[in-house]
């Protein structure tokens, strides 16, 4: 399996790489980066257009803009795609969703197998637990551009999801002089130091609240699920995959 790594030079990148040479029969053999390196172990070039070797399978851990660059190479060369990335916008979201009739897409706001447990598990409080205030708190290390982060808003979709969608997503209260919104899922991200990934979903009830908290102790855990996904997608028809496909598979 040949892989092109797009976001070759960040850290979540650097990862992948070194995870996949342990990998049989699976090797990157080409990756995009902001700055060309034709000396290492893959070449790593700047733009897709310069990508000569033969690509199976791309994983992406990059930013939005540089996710469509390498769709755009994709759909050309019928390649299917994992898409790492988070921080998509309504509408792109919408385009890689049209995108997946042309090629097998997967795409998931967190690579953690475990989290996308906790995304079925709040599914199943929220139902039962309609009348609580749902607020969503997550902490990342200092160096993330988005917030709220792709994960908090795949657990507030969750949530959403088994209550018809009625529930508003507020991002910031600091405008807002008046209480607070029975219909709402509140939103608070922290930014500091170098902690991987910190998500809770909090219900408060008049007399009590639950709470259920994921941390992420190491990047390893995105890497793994990034590989299983390029070996999951790598076999599939045109579509648009997530985590939830991969686990019931």
């Amino acid at each position: 399996m040949n892989i092109l790594l797009n976001g070759a030079s960040g850290r979540m990148g650097n990862e992948v790489a070194m995870r996949v040479e342990k990998e049989e029969n699976m090797q990157i053999v080409a990756g995009i980066g902001l700055e060309e390196d034709l000396t290492g172990k893959f070449p790593i070039y700047i733009k897709i257009e310069d990508v000569k070797e033969k690509i199976d399978v791309i994983i992406d851990f990059s930013v939005p803009k540089a996710t469509f660059k390498v769709l755009e190479y994709a759909e050309k060369e019928k390649t299917p795609i994992v898409i790492a990335t988070t921080g998509f916008s309504n509408d792109e979201l919408e385009k890689i969703e049209e995108l997946s009739k042309e090629i097998p897409i997967f795409r998931s706001a967190n690579m953690s197998l475990d989290i996308n447990l906790m995304a079925e598990i709040v599914k199943k409080v929220a139902k039962v637990l309609q009348d609580t205030d749902i607020e969503i708190i997550e902490t990342h290390h200092n160096r993330k551009i988005d917030a709220p982060s792709g994960t908090a808003i795949l657990l507030a979709d969750a949530i959403n999801e088994v209550l018809e969608n009625k529930k508003e997503y507020d991002f910031n209260r600091m405008q807002k002089r008046e209480p607070r919104n029975k219909n709402e899922i509140g939103f608070s991200s922290i930014r500091g130091g170098n902690i991987v990934g910190e998500h809770t979903v909090a219900f408060f009830g008049e007399n009590e609240t639950l709470e259920i908290k994921h941390t992420s102790y190491s990047r390893q855990v995105f890497v793994e699920g990034a590989i299983k996904s390029a070996k999951f997608i790598i076999t599939k028809e045109n579509g648009l995959y997530d985590m939830n496909d991969l686990i019931n598979e």
